[in-house]
């Protein structure tokens, strides 16, 4: 897997991957009383953390989109 995540998308992604993690388990917002938004909400964080984490995002290879400068 060649990295095709630049380091500003990588840090939008950990934070927005992070804030609809903790929003969808601790807000309390009606939004997220129901289960299956509540964990749609949880998967799409962790996985955003998880292309975060390798810089790798499989949509975008998909796409042949690189947002990283010298990959």
């Amino acid at each position: 897997m060649t990295p095709n995540v630049g380091q500003t998308d990588r840090i939008i992604r950990g934070a927005a991957g992070v804030a609809l993690v903790l929003l969808s388990v601790f807000s309390g917002m009606p939004l997220f009383d129901g289960s299956l938004v509540k964990w749609i909400a949880v998967l799409v964080g962790l996985v955003l953390l998880a292309t975060s984490s390798v810089a790798f995002c499989p949509g975008y290879a998909l796409f042949g989109i690189k947002t990283c400068k010298d990959c």
